[in-house]
């Protein structure tokens, strides 16, 4: 199984298109000490050539240029097979209305994020008017496996798992199912993979599930749980908003640092977030905890 980060920071990307936070300045003037991501997303293959995309990000058109394709026979192709989405916010999902030239898109989500994107943001009815969607559902604790396009099994199978968070601002409170991690294995090395970009918490039995990971790909949104209220953005915390921050007593930091997993890699990393900063005493902390700061174009293999 292969893994690509096709970008690795959260919504709005960095630097931030309105923002002059510490780290957005010195993207914008020194982007070698503060190196440019688009927004969240990942992909995944069993054989190199054909790739589902985990999430579609408002910036799907650049980072499909990530992805190795051959020449096609005919006049439209690219290697996407199917999306596997872990919410329904924005950020993860407005990549599907750009994907609809493709005329033909495998979209996998919750029952509940099927319904928010329905119902509630109407992107995959809008999408639908362009191209195709064939939904899989994804129940969760349950394997799906991940078909190609033309229904042939591709040996990798991901399995939904509810973790703390609320839903979109725009969709209703109270459905199950709403922000859900994967758990993403291949069939024939058993390699296994743990996709996670949102998370508010962390609690024993999904420190279990991280601990059972070869790759661990986790939410590296906020530093401190009063990042934006300290930089006058905001009047909300980092757990207010559904994420859990790096630093402090509980933070992903400490708890990360303890799991036997291989490799363990933020991604989803908030614009504000001074990790993003390559000389700064908060990514040598990280790297001192044997921890990555993801970034674009990172490749794994498993």
């Amino acid at each position: 199984m292969q893994i690509i980060l096709l970008g690795t920071a959260a919504g709005g990307g960095f630097p931030q298109w309105n923002c002059w936070c510490p780290p957005c300045r010195i993207a914008r003037t020194d982007p070698r000490r503060a190196v440019p991501r688009t927004q969240s997303a990942a992909a995944l293959s069993a054989d190199g050539e054909r790739w589902f995309l985990l999430n579609a990000s408002p910036d799907v058109h650049a980072q499909l240029g990530r992805l190795p394709t051959r020449a096609p026979s005919g006049m439209r192709y690219a290697p996407v097979e199917g999306v596997v989405l872990t919410d329904a916010e924005l950020d993860h999902t407005l990549g599907l209305v750009l994907l609809r030239e493709a005329r033909f898109l495998q979209v996998a989500a919750t029952r509940s994020v099927r319904s928010i994107l329905e119902n509630d943001s109407a992107l995959l009815r809008v999408t639908r008017a362009f191209a195709e969607v064939r939904a899989v559902e994804l129940p969760v604790e349950r394997p799906v496996p991940l078909d190609y396009r033309d229904g042939c099994p591709s040996g990798l199978s991901v399995t939904a798992f509810e973790v703390p968070a609320g839903p979109p601002r725009f969709a209703p409170k109270g459905a199950a199912g709403h922000t859900i991690g994967l758990l993403i294995r291949d069939e024939a090395t058993g390699g296994t993979c743990v996709y996670l970009p949102g998370c508010g918490g962390l609690n024993e039995s999904l420190v279990a599930r991280l601990e059972a990971a070869e790759l661990v790909l986790f939410d590296g949104t906020f530093w401190s749980d009063d990042e934006l209220i300290g930089l006058g953005i905001s009047d909300r915390t980092a757990r207010q908003m559904d994420h859990l921050p790096l630093s402090g007593p509980g933070g992903s930091l400490e708890r990360l640092a303890k799991l036997p997993s291989r490799q363990r890699v933020y991604t989803h990393i908030n614009n504000t977030n001074p990790m993003l900063i390559e000389d700064s005493p908060e990514r040598a902390l990280v790297e001192r905890a044997g921890l990555v700061v993801g970034a674009d174009g990172m490749r794994f293999s498993l």
